[in-house]
């Protein structure tokens, strides 16, 4: 049952492409393909950095961690997107938007603290190298890692509670293509000020804090590498950081346009097409900014096709 006169509302109707309706298949033809090559470089990798004994270092982890979030990030929001550009009525139950949400908010919220343990990782390995391995350690990585995941499940759990226990009865028309924060509020009843000022700290905090510990990390680097004597040594220090830094600038711009304003001054295709570029073409090009131009990771890769060629003719 959907919202009839007052009744509850059972399931959300998705309308973010619905002004583009003569190029949904061109749509679903662009975006499939993007998924897949995202699939596919995120998988290699995954694989190339658990194969290949010279990447098990603190660096390559947290890629691979990230890989891994992005993977599901992508998993979360693409299919289903895509099974809608071809779906004549594009609609997803009340319970299953709640899970959507919770999923994209857990994996977005750990994204954005493991970017913080990836400059914490760049600080220690450029302003205390000596220690780098004791304070790197395995056990250390994984701690960081949990925390990553703590904090953004606590925040997503937080969100998604405050948001569907508000009463959906006026419209169930979402003008999105996946169950964010701003659309689904937009359709609820009625919702008070303290939520959505609760909803809105809490995306500051997440947004903030990470990158609150990113510019410090990289004020001691920078001052660190200032103090290098050779140019071709701060040269590699900063090459070492600026993958990191392009992704740090893509994330939390396009977060905190979507999340940081309180009254959206933007039309809601605006925010969709913001959306497009953080749940899709980012992941797409975060493989190829952290590892893929990478000599490192290059000779890693091939080390593990070369040997996998060999087991295969034997």
């Amino acid at each position: 049952m959907e919202c009839v006169n007052g009744s509850l509302v059972r399931e959300f109707v998705f309308l973010g492409f619905s002004s583009l309706a003569g190029l949904q298949r061109l749509l679903f033809a662009v975006f499939l393909v993007v998924y897949l090559f995202t699939l596919g470089t995120n998988a290699i990798i995954i694989s190339t950095v658990v194969l290949d004994r010279a990447l098990h270092t603190p660096m390559y982890f947290f890629l691979a961690v990230l890989s891994c979030f992005e993977t599901c990030y992508t998993f979360v929001i693409v299919p289903k997107m895509l099974v809608d550009l071809l779906a004549q009525k594009k609609a997803i139950s009340f319970l299953g938007c709640a899970i959507q949400m919770f999923s994209f908010l857990f994996l977005g919220c750990s994204h954005s603290f493991l970017l913080a343990a990836m400059g914490y990782d760049r600080y220690v390995a450029i302003c205390d190298p000596l220690r780098y391995t004791v304070l790197m350690g395995h056990g250390v990585c994984v701690g960081l890692v949990a925390a990553a995941c703590a904090c953004g499940f606590t925040v997503a759990e937080i969100i998604t509670s405050l948001v569907f226990h508000l009463p959906f009865h006026s419209s169930n028309q979402l003008h999105h293509f996946f169950c964010d924060i701003s659309p689904v509020l937009k359709v609820a009843s009625h919702h008070t000020h303290f939520s959505q000022i609760v909803i809105i700290m809490l995306c500051a905090l997440v947004l903030i804090i990470p990158l609150l510990l990113i510019l410090v990390s990289y004020i001691c680097i920078i001052s660190a590498i200032l103090q290098f004597p050779s140019t071709l040594g701060r040269y590699k220090a900063f090459s070492t950081c600026a993958s990191h830094l392009i992704i740090v600038i893509v994330h939390y711009g396009c977060a905190s346009f979507i999340y940081l304003r309180l009254k959206s001054n933007y039309s809601s295709s605006q925010d969709a097409l913001i959306s497009v570029s953080y749940t899709i073409l980012t992941p797409l090009f975060n493989p190829m900014i952290y590892n893929l131009r990478n000599k490192e990771f290059k000779s890693a890769l091939q080390r593990v096709v070369g040997r996998t060629i060999c087991l295969s003719r034997h």
